[in-house]
């Protein structure tokens, strides 16, 4: 019995499809290329990367179509415009690209795997929410030159009511310390992951300079099954506003700033604490006096995540790591209220032998092809 025609929908959908891979495609490849190398000797990344994009690959359609027809994708966007969301520019880039690696890598031993239907799926999803999210007509950062704004007039005066000058070094350095305390604790909660901490702006404020504002996100217990060894840290999720003189701000699709110059925290001028850890989340001012006990409260805690790590067998860190990164998708399924009748489990699907096959993959980054930038992503045949 030969293959089923093609029907003017399954057409359409495929070159819709192919519209958006040939959009990502170049984009992925540079800012892949672009991004800041970080080799860990402590956590297997690309290991847990490959599993959990091959992981995307076979079942983000699927849940996808779940979220969508609890609440539609551009309303999951235009939900995340707000502080303390993870619905955020890098969670985003990260749900339609986990897929696209996880297709390249699939299709490399399966080429009778690639669907048309399940790419626009993913793909119609990212494309919703992600112009819902921006609100200005572009899809990401990249097409906006390192702009991401998604708060609003109200937030931006919340935010610079709420901050205070920063005078002298000694404060500033005190602040850097602080900055420095919570990402590199978010970085090992995450399994060596940018994505606990996220950056949105520049907005640029009438004096001349510039408001940066930066998220810590779920610094707390959370599904992370590891997390419960931060039971002590008062806040799940803190914002900062960070007010900057003569200081060039872009923001990048993974949620970081690229500042010109580099060390933009020696011209902070002005600085807010927050946490979204109200009722409605809203903001709520975190007093000053705080930062000192809460830095080392923090590193308390990192200090016994770390220990916790070294402990792990390596498949161990890899199922911590992929669980992570797949789990991408799980703040658009909270917002649905879908997220609890969705299974998280990773890996799931992935036969044994193709698990271990990866599992035993050396190397803490993804290497960039040497391909045409047009060709990192295939397109649909």
């Amino acid at each position: 019995m030969g293959e089923a025609e093609p029907t003017p929908e399954s057409l359409d959908h495929r070159a819709a499809a192919n519209r958006l891979i040939a959009y990502h495609s170049p984009i992925s490849a540079r800012l892949t290329a672009e991004r800041t190398s970080y080799s860990s000797q402590l956590i297997p990344v690309t290991a847990y990367i490959l599993v959990a994009c091959a992981e995307a690959f076979g079942r983000y359609p699927e849940m996808m179509r779940r979220i969508d027809a609890a609440l539609p994708a551009d309303r999951i966007g235009v939900a995340g415009r707000r502080p303390g969301s993870r619905i955020n520019s890098v969670y985003l880039w990260s749900i339609a690209n986990f897929f696209l690696v996880g297709r390249n890598l699939v299709c490399s031993l399966d080429p009778s795997r690639d669907d048309a239907e399940a790419a626009h799926t993913v793909l119609d999803f990212w494309d919703r929410a992600a112009l819902a999210f921006r609100g200005d007509g572009h899809r990401q950062a990249w097409d906006a030159d390192g702009v991401v704004r998604p708060y609003g007039a109200d937030v931006v005066e919340r935010l610079l009511d709420g901050s205070v000058p920063v005078t002298g070094d000694e404060e500033r350095s005190r602040l850097k310390r602080f900055n420095a305390t919570l990402v590199n604790y978010l970085f090992l909660l995450y399994f060596d992951t940018r994505v606990g901490t996220g950056d949105t702006g520049p907005y640029p404020l009438p004096d001349g300079r510039t408001l940066l504002v930066r998220d810590f996100y779920r610094m707390g217990p959370s599904d992370f099954w590891w997390s419960d060894v931060a039971a002590e840290l008062p806040y799940q999720n803190l914002t900062a506003a960070l007010v900057l003189d003569d200081v060039d701000v872009r923001v990048s699709d993974f949620g970081s700033s690229v500042t010109t110059p580099e060390d933009y925290l020696d011209r902070l001028v002005g600085f807010g604490l927050f946490t979204t850890d109200t009722p409605d989340g809203s903001l709520r001012p975190v007093p000053a006096g705080e930062l000192d006990e809460l830095s080392a409260l923090v590193r308390k805690v990192n200090a016994a995540h770390y220990r916790r790590v070294v402990a792990m067998s390596r498949e161990e860190r890899i199922r911590c790591g992929a669980y992570v990164y797949f789990t991408f998708l799980r703040p658009f399924a909270e917002v649905a209220g879908v997220a609890d009748e969705l299974d998280w489990t990773v890996p799931r699907d992935l036969p044994a032998s193709v698990f271990e096959m990866l599992c035993a993959i050396e190397g803490s980054e993804i290497e960039l092809q040497q391909v045409p930038d047009t060709e990192y992503y295939p397109p649909i045949a």
